[in-house]
């Protein structure tokens, strides 16, 4: 893709290009002619696929650690302690991955997990990390840190900037339509 430079940073930018170069800047409300690889989930999810590869299963990696793994292992070594439901919704992964995850993180001492009320149907398992989670969480998030930001400033502050805001509104969009579509329900029933 042709791109024009930001002088500002001496970074290739995207963020000037064309529009004839972006399927989705004259889109009609039908979506005519846009081509399954240009739906926004695939390339939403190539995109994730690619940084995961090429950014996260180095430095998982090199800790000795799984995607899912370094996933748990870093929402926990942020949030301290979390009930399983609230990790599950914070590591945006799915419940059984979890749990396996889980599992496997406590055989090898990184992870504590034990149960909190007295009602059997009522308990909550609290989910935290061991000291030697906690220490290699300590250890291996400077690299994570540097691992991310040199990929981030491979892009122009604008296109930073552009992505990061197009990101979270996105996410902003698809979480508040989750709510409208939960609020349907409950008002059809």
């Amino acid at each position: 893709m042709p791109s024009s430079l930001d002088h500002d940073t001496l970074k290739p930018s995207i963020s000037s290009a064309s529009n004839e170069l972006c399927p989705w800047a004259e889109l009609d409300e039908n979506g005519t002619g846009l081509s399954v690889d240009d739906f926004l989930t695939t390339v939403v999810v190539r995109s994730a696929n690619a940084l995961r590869r090429n950014i996260t299963t180095q430095y998982a990696s090199e800790f000795g650690l799984s995607i899912s793994e370094w996933r748990l292992l870093s929402v926990l070594g942020e949030a301290r302690e979390m009930t399983f439901p609230d990790l599950v919704v914070a590591a945006v992964v799915d419940k059984a991955q979890v749990s396996r995850t889980l599992r496997l993180m406590q055989e090898r001492g990184l992870v504590h997990m034990h149960k909190e009320g007295r009602n059997p149907r009522w308990q909550v398992i609290l989910c935290s990390l061991t000291p030697e989670g906690a220490a290699l969480f300590q250890k291996a998030m400077p690299m994570a840190r540097r691992t991310q930001a040199r990929m981030i400033r491979q892009l122009s502050v604008a296109d930073r900037v552009a992505a990061y805001r197009a990101l979270t509104v996105l996410l902003q969009l698809c979480e508040g339509q989750a709510g409208l579509d939960e609020q349907a329900q409950a008002d059809s029933a």
